[in-house]
């Protein structure tokens, strides 16, 4: 039985995150895994890098499966494309190690949260960016945002009240770019708490509204309390653009 390295992407507009839930059809893994089952003739599991939100989408999510098949890897590639709905798509599929696991080797992720800050209307990018209304100072989220890179306790802007485990997440870079009328705040670490990324795009946002300080910052990453931190960002604005693995 071979392992099969999969790289997906998909708009996740219409689902309720990566993971398989009870009851629910509308999830991509199980999505996945449906076309699968009717490739193979028996069921499998597709192992994620992670969970995605539901409404969050991905460029590159890596996934990974073992099974038995004697189809090529461009001919699985091409049946999931062939059977998977318009807005899931199978980038690549290559056979990796037996060993490999596409979470628990994952060195960190790169997501992105668009915003359009334009005058005027994103029609064809609606579902794809939350749209910011008024001057934004990009360069107050910019110093904002420098205070948030390195490690430390993320608690105040973890979307879990019942986590247990430690909150100390590493954020390696945030990149403030504009450009077209879009603002986009690109995040690299590794790893995030569950509403993480948006609770820290909903901040950053608040911060280039006015609504707070760049310095506020400080005093949130020491407070612990998530009740102090900005909203939640919408999920449409957040994309996983890569998973880093070592080489």
């Amino acid at each position: 039985m071979k392992n099969y390295k999969m790289t997906v992407c998909y708009d996740g507009s219409r689902f309720y995150g990566w993971e398989h839930q009870p009851d629910i059809e509308m999830t991509i893994q199980g999505k996945l895994e449906s076309v699968l089952k009717e490739m193979l003739g028996q069921e499998v599991e597709v192992i994620g890098c992670g969970r995605t939100d539901a409404g969050v989408h991905a460029k590159a999510y890596i996934c990974n499966v073992h099974m038995e098949t004697e189809m090529s890897e461009k001919e699985i590639r091409d049946y999931m494309n062939h059977y998977l709905p318009d807005d899931i798509g199978v980038n690549e599929v290559k056979v990796a190690s037996d060993r490999f696991h596409a979470r628990y080797n994952a060195m960190g992720k790169t997501y992105q949260y668009a915003c359009y800050i334009g005058d005027k209307k994103p029609v064809f990018d609606r579902k794809y960016v939350t749209v910011l209304e008024g001057k934004i100072n990009v360069e107050a989220i910019k110093k904002a945002a420098s205070y948030l890179v390195g490690e430390h306790d993320f608690k105040s802007f973890c979307g879990n009240p019942k986590m247990k485990k430690s909150t100390v997440r590493e954020i390696y870079s945030i990149d403030v770019t504009c450009r077209n009328g879009y603002m986009y705040l690109t995040y690299h670490g590794k790893g995030f708490l569950q509403y993480m990324v948006r609770i820290l795009s909903g901040t950053l946002i608040e911060v280039g509204e006015g609504k707070r300080s760049p310095e506020s910052i400080i005093d949130l990453i020491e407070a612990k309390d998530r009740s102090l931190a900005g909203p939640t960002a919408p999920a449409k604005g957040l994309t996983l653009l890569k998973v880093h693995y070592a080489k």
